[in-house]
C-alpha cells in the first residue's frame, strides 16, 4: 500500500507539472495571439496611410496643369472672359479642383496671412506701402504659385512674396 501511495504521490507530481506547463503554453499563445493581432491592425493602418498618399506623385504632376490656367485665367480680358470657350475652360478648372478635393487635396489660403515655413516658400520680399500701411511686416502679399496639401500633409508649398 506504501508503494501505491507512492506512485499516487508521483502521479499527482506530474499532473500538478503537467498542468504549470499546458498553462504556461496556454498564456505564451494568448500573448503571441495577441502579439499577432495587434501586428495585423498596425499593419492594416500602415497599408491604408500608404494607399491614402499612393496618387501623391500624380497630383504633383498634375498641379502644372492647372497652375497653366490660373495662369491663363489671371490675364483675361474682360472682353473674353464672358466668351463661351473661357467658360468651358473655367468648367474644366472647377471639375480639376472638384476631383482633387475629392483625392483630399487642399489649396493652402495664403494671402494677407503671416508668413508661415511650413506651408510657404518665400520667393521674394516686397516694400509695403508706408502710407496705407496695408500690410504688417512678414505678410503674404502675393502668391506667385498655388500650394497644396493632401489630406492635411503639404505635397507643394506656396510660392509667396511677403511684405518687409
Amino acid at each position: 500500500m506504501a508503494q501505491k501511495n507512492v506512485e499516487l504521490e508521483k502521479i499527482q507530481k506530474e499532473l500538478e507539472e503537467l498542468k504549470k506547463k499546458v498553462e504556461e503554453y496556454l498564456n505564451g499563445w494568448k500573448k503571441e495571439r495577441a502579439d499577432f493581432l495587434n501586428y495585423k491592425k498596425d499593419e492594416m493602418e500602415r497599408i491604408g496611410e500608404l494607399i491614402k498618399y499612393a496618387n501623391e506623385e500624380l497630383i504633383l504632376r498634375f498641379l502644372p496643369v492647372l497652375d497653366n490656367i490660373y495662369l491663363a485665367e489671371k490675364e483675361l480680358t474682360e472682353e473674353l472672359k464672358n466668351h463661351k470657350w473661357t467658360q468651358g475652360v473655367m468648367n474644366i478648372k472647377t471639375q480639376i479642383l472638384d476631383f482633387l478635393k475629392s483625392q483630399g487635396v487642399e489649396e493652402i489660403e495664403v494671402i494677407g496671412k503671416k508668413f508661415d515655413p511650413n506651408f510657404m516658400e518665400s520667393v521674394a520680399e516686397v516694400a509695403r506701402d508706408p502710407i496705407s500701411g496695408k500690410s504688417e511686416l512678414g505678410t503674404v502679399v502675393e502668391e506667385t504659385q498655388k500650394g497644396y496639401t493632401l489630406f492635411g500633409r503639404v505635397i507643394r508649398p506656396a510660392k509667396v512674396k511677403i511684405s518687409k
